[in-house]
């Protein structure tokens, strides 16, 4: 999941993934971690945030997805390691030495010395975007952002990196067949990999279980007890879906000659609510997901195909985010609600950390968020919202196609009540619903090439009104 601006990929901007543990398994340190999102309108300060997360809890980690001053600034003296982000529309700037220096001067260097920064990640699934800018100038901004850290005496202190979605892959199932997708794999992973392994960086991808299981997988979704999936290839057994994620991603690397490079998992994690027709989505799935996958990533038993190791891991996200926009899931990934009370345990509070306490089992309003209105009779009333995964040019182009035919985009204008969060996301969800709903709400009228998918849940929120 990244951010709606400048590149949305799944979760809303300005998302931060926070390090919440740190295990020691046969000298192999894993680390747990969990993606603090701000598209809301009712979080704590990050002053506040950074002192809960140092002074109530056990994660010593965050990583931001921008490099927002208000937040380098709160997590000062506290001791927690930071990784920030360089957004997507910046790559092309990036591969110049003189706006990297600058970057770094403006964004970094001001707080170095106070702030724990350890990684800096250029982009979010900037394959996925499918953007040729940016595709073609990630190895080279990565490239050039290192160089200016050496010039700046920071480069052991901090490293370079960028995450990928599982789209990356043109084959995963079985794991052992996977690979890279042609083109991809040999002109722009292959350098990237290169670059990784030089200057002792980490491969980073976002594998999601939830998106990929099905009523019959849940159970191997969830790491509970389940028959399995057997590879016929290597003549192994998976008893969870994000081991099998894992080993094709490594399998993929394997093609390329790369065995011996650490793999992060720079995001994944379970909603706890989401549309009446989800199947598996509850605070006790969430917690099983989460729980287990903490348990799993840290104990030092690996996966099928990299055995005896441990990942850090990231888990989506810290808050629920009452702004975003789309299904009922994307409000709802949160392990925390944005009073700091645990939407369920999985073991992070310094109080509660090998405890087990009741979970939540309904839902809990949200200050600041109309509620969302109940689906009509036989589906009458729908509303069309861009897909999880649609980059952010191809939903800008939604928006002037809509804006252009004169129908009413004065709402997502500065000003409007559909203004705020000011995302390319949020605008096109407006956007796109607007048309949707001026053109009869036909299925075929939420297409948008491909970018668009109609739900029964009302996105509406505050004055914004769909």
């Amino acid at each position: 999941m990244a951010n709606s601006l400048p590149n949305f990929a799944s979760s809303g901007c300005c998302v931060l993934l926070l390090l919440v543990s740190i295990f020691i398994q046969g000298g192999v340190q894993g680390s747990i971690g969990v993606n603090y999102g701000t598209v809301a309108n009712d979080l704590p300060p990050p002053t506040h945030v950074a002192h809960f997360l140092l002074e109530s809890t056990i994660i010593n980690r965050v990583r931001l997805f921008d490099a927002n001053p208000d937040i380098l600034q709160a997590f000062a003296q506290t001791g927690i390691a930071v990784t920030i982000t360089v957004p997507n529309d910046q790559i092309p700037h990036l591969t110049k030495l003189s706006f990297a220096q600058q970057w770094l001067k403006s964004n970094v260097q001001p707080y170095v010395q106070a702030t724990n920064i350890v990684r800096i990640l250029i982009g979010n699934e900037v394959l996925s975007t499918t953007n040729k800018l940016f595709i073609a100038g990630l190895v080279p901004a990565m490239q050039t952002l290192h160089a200016a850290l050496v010039d700046a005496s920071l480069d052991r202190k901090i490293k370079v990196s960028t995450p990928h979605s599982l789209g990356i892959l043109s084959s995963s199932s079985p794991p052992s067949s996977g690979k890279f997708r042609q083109g991809y794999d040999v002109h722009v992973l292959k350098p990237l990999l290169s670059f990784l392994k030089a200057t002792n960086s980490p491969f980073m991808v976002n594998p999601y279980p939830y998106f990929g299981f099905s009523a019959d997988t849940l159970d191997y979704a969830l790491f509970r007890p389940n028959s399995g999936v057997f590879d016929d290839k290597t003549k192994l057994l998976y008893t969870n879906m994000l081991d099998a994620q894992l080993d094709a991603v490594f399998s993929a690397m394997k093609l390329l000659g790369f065995v011996d490079l650490e793999i992060v998992i720079a995001e994944t994690g379970w909603p706890s609510e989401c549309d009446p027709a989800q199947v598996g989505v509850d605070p006790q799935s969430a917690a099983d997901y989460n729980g287990n996958l903490i348990r799993h990533v840290t104990s030092g038993n690996g996966t099928p195909l990299m055995p005896n190791r441990t990942f850090e891991t990231y888990i989506f996200a810290l808050f629920n985010e009452n702004l975003k926009p789309g299904p009922t899931c994307e409000r709802n990934f949160g392990l925390f609600r944005p009073d700091m009370t645990p939407v369920y345990n999985v073991g992070i509070l310094r109080h509660t950390a090998s405890s087990s306490t009741p979970l939540n089992p309904g839902p809990v309003p949200v200050p600041g968020l109309a509620p969302a209105s109940p689906s009509p009779p036989h589906g009458e009333k729908l509303w069309c919202l861009p897909k999880r995964r649609a980059d952010a040019e191809a939903l800008q182009r939604n928006i002037d196609y809509v804006c252009g035919l004169g129908l009413n985009c004065g709402p997502i204008k500065q000003g409007g009540p559909c203004f705020m969060p000011n995302t390319v996301r949020a605008h096109a969800a407006y956007a796109m619903n607007r048309y949707f709903q001026a053109m009869g709400r036909n299925g075929y009228d939420c297409e948008f090439e491909g970018t668009g998918a109609t739900t029964a849940v009302d996105p509406s929120y505050g004055k914004c009104k769909y």
